[in-house]
């Protein structure tokens, strides 16, 4: 029973984000003047221009990775700023926000799939959610400038995790057994739940570290799964999700684009040939890429600073 509640309250999520950017796209296309100095109808049209990109790599492609539990904040950023799809200064917002209906559907997925003790799940995802509202009050009056410095070190930093999943080394060498937590470690996971939550709001996206987080707490492998999808669901739904639409802090369309490519496709075929694909590769593939465009938005940060 409880799994269902958890099942509903994600698909809630979903519809609420849903409503939440519907009403705040009609908003600022309403808008005669905007921050970006042109009006809303003007900036809905410029963000327009990138829907194929945004729908097949953003949406499609990024979150089928996602669903496979590489992640789609690392790629989605690549997209991005090897398409210049998105403006820098909006990636964090739109990561979170575009994100948020694909990862719904995933994370009730996967709350029937697995087993995993209720008090231990629902804990970590409360944690995140509250480390992702608190820290999305920060992130979204970030400059242009700010958020790429924030955006080389969170990939920078995500690209040295994945890399140690792929290896196989540090925390990812464990293995446990169990499907749930009590005491001092219960506690560990909140709390580091709660850091993770607060940075997926500059782009660092939760998947990995929250597996390394289960892993090393003595937890199954496969409990990093809907302990991973869940936090990220409920706290993009609830937490800095609602925050980054209200501030406006989001590409209108690249996160419609986003919705529909991961919601309707990207995810459905992710898990219909999960078994049949290179996860190995792609992770190292995803790796390098990551790496690589952390350097892209550092340099971006020193030679143009906060202009376009």
């Amino acid at each position: 029973m409880s799994k269902w509640i958890l099942i509903i309250i994600a698909l809630a999520g979903l519809v609420l984000n849903v409503f939440l950017m519907y009403r705040k796209t009609k908003e600022i296309r309403a808008m005669s003047m905007t921050e970006f100095g042109v009006s809303g109808e003007e900036l809905w049209q410029s963000q327009k221009k990138h829907w194929v990109v945004n729908f097949i790599f953003a949406g499609i492609i990024a979150n089928f990775f996602d669903t496979l539990g590489i992640g789609s904040f690392a790629p989605t950023a690549t997209y991005f700023k090897i398409f210049k799809s998105c403006d820098d200064e909006l990636v964090p917002g739109t990561l979170n926000v575009g994100d948020t209906v694909p990862v719904c559907v995933e994370a009730a997925a996967f709350f029937g799939l697995v087993n995993m003790d209720v008090l231990t799940l629902v804990t970590m995802i409360v944690a995140s959610i509250a480390g992702a509202y608190l820290s999305a009050g920060i992130v979204s009056r970030f400059d242009r400038k700010k958020v790429r410095y924030s955006l080389f070190v969170g990939l920078l930093i995500l690209s040295i995790i994945m890399f140690a999943k792929w290896a196989g080394i540090g925390p990812f060498s464990l293995a446990g057994s169990e499907m749930g937590l009590r005491g001092i470690k219960l506690i560990i996971a909140i709390v580091v739940n709660f850091i993770l939550g607060g940075l997926m709001s500059i782009g660092v996206g939760l998947y990995a570290p929250c597996m390394a987080l289960c892993v090393i707490l003595g937890l199954d492998a496969s409990c990093a799964f809907p302990a991973m999808m869940g936090s990220c669901a409920y706290l993009m739904a609830f937490g800095n999700g609602p925050k980054f639409i209200k501030e406006g802090r989001f590409d209108m369309f690249a996160c419609w684009m986003m919705a529909a490519g991961g919601g309707l496709i990207g995810v459905p075929i992710a898990a219909w040939i999960v078994g049949s694909l290179p996860i190995y590769w792609l992770t190292l593939m995803v790796v390098i890429v990551c790496f690589l465009t952390s350097l892209l938005y550092l340099r971006d940060a020193i030679k143009k600073g906060s202009a376009v």
